[in-house]
């Protein structure tokens, strides 16, 4: 079907001026409203628009700075210069609420995360689990503990609470109770690939979960980054903010209970100066792995968050005065720093530059546009034409248009 007439036709019908102008008013309305749909059906005028983050600003084919093996910083006039004496392999100090990374080193680099590991754990099996469950643990559940793990001390034939089970996990850095609380997750394989989905789902993409314990294990690794991730994300869950923050318990042993206390030392001053406004978050440590730490504070109302894995100076308390070093720079410097990257999730990279090692985007803004809206703005524009141009023909008809 053509729209339309030539004006040959109208002349040697003799078409009153009205008619015609009725016509091309009718004319115009649907070429609008074809132009207006197609304009609406193009794949890049509505949904969601996806902003690269700080890190990927400068040059979009050049890896983001947290990715490169050295102290990434971007201070403004007057701000505090990073720590010197600094011994730890890696680290990163971020704001936990924004997360903005303010500064790092080698925050990408694998290594192993003994007991920090433990974090993920919580984070993937703690929301499935009512606190006030009771279980009666049976011997199957304490097998296969690694030698010479840290033990709640858990005892077969015992009820314990899931409450209870979890203070072992976050104070006394328990893999009895992690053994536990895995199997009323549904065993010790399903957990593991359910802590690999949560660390991917959070974009944590440097963490291999083979022993979700933290235990030593061949090709476990994570990374100072992923750490942090987890610390924030934990953070943001009352329930494991509370347990994380909790310095001392008891621990039942049948008719009686004995206290057990944070391993984290910033926490509870044991053998350090016990950091001012500490809320978290896990320390770790095995043969291999070294001291790791994830360690979060609040002040003036920001709160911080710091790992630092493997310092190869100063002892078995370096990590904590390390992390105590960072904590301090960082609450100077927020502010007066660019950020170097985020620790938001990633939405997916699009286009021909996307790949299997291309370093995801980070979703610095969730900026969502209706879908809609295209469509209604194009049928609406081609409304208001047609609409304007049959109120012309109108006015032709009683006379001259009169001016407004």
């Amino acid at each position: 079907m053509t729209i339309g007439s030539s004006s040959r036709v109208l002349r040697g019908l003799r078409v009153p001026r009205v008619a015609r102008v009725a016509r091309v008013a009718v004319c115009c309305t649907v070429v609008c409203a074809l132009g207006g749909l197609a304009v609406a059906t193009r794949p890049e005028s509505g949904g969601v628009r996806v902003e690269e983050g700080p890190q990927d600003a400068k040059a979009p084919h050049e890896p983001p700075s947290l990715y490169r093996p050295a102290t990434q910083v971007r201070p403004r006039a007057g701000a505090p210069d990073v720590p010197q004496d600094l011994s730890a392999v890696s680290w990163l100090v971020a704001d936990a609420d924004s997360g903005e990374v303010l500064a790092a080193h080698d925050a990408h680099r694998k290594l192993p995360p003994a007991s920090t590991l433990k974090t993920l754990f919580a984070l993937t099996v703690l929301p499935g689990l009512p606190a006030g469950l009771r279980h009666t643990v049976r011997r199957e559940e304490l097998a296969g503990i690694g030698a010479g793990s840290s033990l709640v001390g858990i005892k077969e034939d015992r009820a314990y609470s899931v409450a209870d089970l979890w203070r072992g996990v976050f104070l006394s850095s328990g893999n009895d109770a992690v053994r536990v609380l895995a199997s009323l997750n549904g065993g010790w394989k399903a957990t593991t690939e359910q802590m690999q989905a949560k660390a991917r789902a959070l974009g944590a993409r440097d963490t291999r979960v083979v022993s979700p314990d933290g235990y030593d294990a061949p090709g476990q690794v994570s990374s100072a980054y992923d750490l942090a991730v987890f610390g924030r994300a934990g953070l943001r869950n009352a329930e494991f903010a509370g347990y994380c923050a909790t310095a001392t318990a008891k621990f039942p042993a049948g008719d009686w209970s004995y206290g057990i206390q944070n391993t984290n030392r910033l926490l509870t001053g044991a053998g350090v100066e016990r950091y001012p406004g500490l809320i978290g978050v896990k320390n770790g440590y095995t043969s291999n792995a070294g001291n790791t730490l994830i360690a979060a504070a609040k002040r003036d109302g920001r709160t911080l968050v710091v790992t630092v894995m493997r310092p190869e100076s100063g002892g078995g308390y370096a990590v904590y005065e390390e992390a105590r070093s960072l904590l301090d720079w960082g609450f100077r410097a927020a502010g007066r720093v660019e950020a170097v990257g985020s620790l938001l999730p990633p939405r997916p990279a699009a286009g021909p530059q996307a790949g299997p090692g291309s370093p995801p985007v980070r979703e610095e803004t969730d900026e969502v546009t209706a879908p809609d809206w295209p469509v209604a703005g194009a049928i609406t524009g081609a409304a208001g034409v047609g609409a304007g141009a049959v109120a012309l023909a109108l006015r032709l008809r009683n006379g001259r248009p009169t001016r407004g």
